[in-house]
């Protein structure tokens, strides 16, 4: 009889400029595993992309990469493996990449089956992941239409993932505080 894999699933969440790659990051590299890390990020313009730059100087060179702006659970699920760690960078771009596609005049209908394709892509995941999002709904309540829908998706896409998770991490000013596990 095959036993279901052991969920290893940490979700790390913060503001802006927090420390939550960084800090992911580290718990990948601290795993002593291969690393994949899932980027979903689109370059749209040259201040993204020293951002992204950043990133990459970052990271180890022997790190798999894996770009999925759209089909996250398809990366997920091409990547995880027992005996490996995959870091999601980040479900904030993810979710902006699915709602406001680059050659959108208007947004997208709420992406339900990526979420739930997302989700079962999580529970069936072995070894180690870890998923980095931003916490943006600490802050004022936007005043437009689309910004709402944004942060209102992004806030239920992130409790999703933390109800999934074993360990759950937000990063302020480039300390950990541990929520979960």
């Amino acid at each position: 009889m095959t036993s279901a894999p052991v969920r290893d699933l940490t979700f790390i969440l913060g503001g802006a400029r927090s420390g939550k790659s960084a800090y992911a990051e580290r718990l990948a590299a601290e795993s002593g595993l291969p690393v994949t890390y899932v980027a979903t990020a689109r370059i749209g313009d040259a201040e993204f992309e020293a951002r992204v730059a950043h990133h990459r100087e970052r990271r180890p060179a022997h790190w798999k990469l894996l770009e999925a702006p759209l089909d996250l659970a398809g990366a997920l699920r091409s990547a995880a493996r027992e005996g490996q760690c995959v870091l999601i960078d980040c479900l904030t771009l993810w979710l902006a990449n699915l709602l406001c596609p680059p050659d959108a005049a208007e947004p997208h209908a709420f992406p339900q089956q990526a979420f739930d394709s997302f989700d079962s892509a999580l529970k069936e995941a072995p070894g180690k992941i870890i998923v980095v999002s931003n916490e943006i709904g600490l802050g004022v309540v936007p005043l437009g239409s689309v910004t709402r829908r944004y942060v209102d998706e992004l806030g239920r896409l992130n409790q999703r993932v933390a109800a999934a998770s074993t360990r759950a991490t937000l990063m302020v000013a480039g300390l950990p505080l541990a929520l979960k596990g």
